[in-house]
């Protein structure tokens, strides 16, 4: 496994500054975000890639598919073909919280079934994933922290996310292992080893505590926050999992640092901290 330089790790980064960066600091892969790749130009970011001799670790975000509505759809085939010009390795999915319910919105009308939103996120996969398959691109449920439910993902662990995933083809449909999220699962492990396969990204960050305010900016660099990495790692590899490393933060003290001092910490980091 190698390193790989998350674009949101780096939010000052343009595209073209993150492939750069990763080519400075020795970095063989980038994970990028779809705002930031619609900035640069689709054609463009898939150039400045492929020149740099870069690997796309990922592409975020596809989802929000809990309303199952055709804009939802649509915008998720548009997610799979940036995915396959970029020739991402997955397009991470963020599965969408309860309909009507907006990150950082008040609540206005809104639906309380739980149930039925986790089914309308196995239906639109089901739409999905032939689609996806189809242009070689997998996707990659992320089951996000519970804190997250109401908002953001309704899929909070990775059992979950494979209760979905193994409705559909192994090559399709997979998993994202992000620390941040999992850490704290005391069946982590057991599904890690279920996924095997399915493990289409690991992502590594550190959860800190006490988490700010702003509970989505809690993610901390690996060794500042309280997760114990190095048995997730053993466990990722154990399964199989033969992908890059993605190192993803959302916090704004390592959004206000220097980025390329950001990416060094980082290096040192993963060496160890990570159970590398």
């Amino acid at each position: 496994m190698s390193l790989s330089l998350n674009q949101w790790t780096t939010k000052r980064w343009s595209v073209a500054e993150a492939v750069d960066g990763c080519v400075r600091h020795g970095l063989q892969a980038v994970g990028l975000w779809r705002q930031n790749v619609a900035e640069q130009g689709l054609a463009e970011s898939v150039k400045l890639v492929r020149e740099a001799g870069l690997r796309v670790s990922s592409l975020c975000r596809g989802g929000f598919l809990t309303t199952g509505s055709a804009e939802s759809l649509d915008d998720n085939r548009r997610a799979i073909d940036e995915a396959a010009e970029l020739e991402a390795a997955c397009l991470v999915l963020v599965v969408g919280g309860l309909p009507g319910v907006t990150p950082g919105e008040p609540l206005g009308p809104f639906s309380r079934d739980l149930g039925g939103a986790r089914e309308r996120v196995a239906e639109s996969l089901a739409v999905l994933a032939p689609y996806a398959g189809e242009r070689g691109v997998k996707l990659a449920i992320e089951p996000l922290h519970p804190m997250y439910c109401a908002d953001r993902a309704v899929v909070s662990t990775l059992g979950q996310a494979l209760d979905i995933a193994e409705r559909l083809p192994a090559e399709q449909v997979g998993v994202v292992v992000d620390t941040f999220h999992v850490w704290w699962d005391p069946q982590v492990f057991e599904q890690i080893a279920r996924a095997g396969e399915r493990i289409f990204s690991y992502q590594v960050c550190d959860y800190l505590h006490p988490l700010p305010a702003d509970v989505l900016l809690g993610r901390g660099m690996m060794g500042d926050g309280v997760i114990d990495f190095a048995p997730i790692t053993r466990a990722v590899l154990a399964a199989g999992y033969t992908g890059d490393v993605e190192v993803e933060i959302f916090n704004a003290d390592v959004w206000a640092a220097d980025p390329d001092e950001v990416v060094a910490t980082m290096k040192e980091r993963y060496a160890s901290v990570c159970g590398f």
